[in-house]
């Protein structure tokens, strides 16, 4: 993982760059998570975003698949959170753009 980027290797062995969202370390579960994409679009136009365990320390440099529901809820509240304060600060953004326009 550098600078944003992580290099993953898919199933056919094909690298692909993906962008990090996010990581955490979650008090919960007691593991360390990353959020990531590749930037391609599922079948109604959203950006697929994955989750994996990972290393932290950077020693193991394999990433883990989620393994339970209570994991998985974890991230889905994370993003949740995420994308409601990309849209606050869009909206944010457009009114101040208006009120530019307007003076």
């Amino acid at each position: 993982m550098d600078n944003g980027k992580l290099t993953i290797t898919n199933d056919l062995g094909e690298k692909i760059e993906c962008d990090v969202l996010f990581t955490f370390d979650s008090d919960e579960t007691h593991k360390s998570y990353i959020a990531y994409t590749d930037n391609s679009k599922d079948e109604t136009g959203s950006i697929r975003v994955y989750a994996s365990i990972y290393d932290p320390t950077g020693k193991d440099l394999s990433l883990k698949p989620l393994t339970s529901e209570k994991e998985w809820k974890v991230i889905e509240n994370i993003l949740s959170s995420v994308q409601e304060k990309i849209r606050e600060t869009e909206e944010q953004t457009s009114g101040e753009a208006d009120d530019d326009r307007e003076n």
